[in-house]
């Protein structure tokens, strides 16, 4: 499958985020609101119906960035909504990798996979999403 990337990325703190995909899903863009839901896990489908599985770093300036961007949450904010989550039987934290190559290959090889880095090293092994504005 032949895309063509579209590369967007958030400065914030001079930090780079990009969004990305396993190649074999059918969307190539996604909302800010889309990427929050699909992360604190009030949605678990892409829009075009497709298993969205989602993906985290374990730390770093990158992880920081794109949780307080897209999210709205600290790190420590972050997990005390996973952990209610999980305690209450709603949910299941999302994988953690120690690096983003880690990410990038488990995205690269998993069907609905999506995370966040800050640099896509080979282009045909995921793909990379536009982040669409708000209807």
């Amino acid at each position: 499958m032949s895309f063509t990337m579209l590369m967007l990325c958030d400065r914030a703190k001079g930090q780079d985020v990009i969004i990305v995909v396993n190649k074999g899903s059918s969307i190539s863009q996604i909302t800010p609101s889309q990427v929050r839901e699909l992360f604190t896990g009030t949605r678990s489908r892409f829009s075009d119906g497709g298993r969205a599985i989602p993906v985290l770093l374990k730390g770093g300036p990158v992880h920081e960035v794109f949780l307080r961007h897209y999210v709205g949450d600290s790190p420590a904010e972050f997990r005390v909504r996973w952990r209610k989550a999980v305690f209450t039987g709603q949910g299941a934290l999302p994988r953690e990798f120690a690096s983003e190559s880690a990410m990038l290959d488990y995205v690269a090889a998993t069907p609905g996979a999506i995370g966040y880095v800050s640099r896509v090293i080979d282009p045909n092994a995921v793909k990379v999403l536009a982040i669409a504005a708000q209807p």
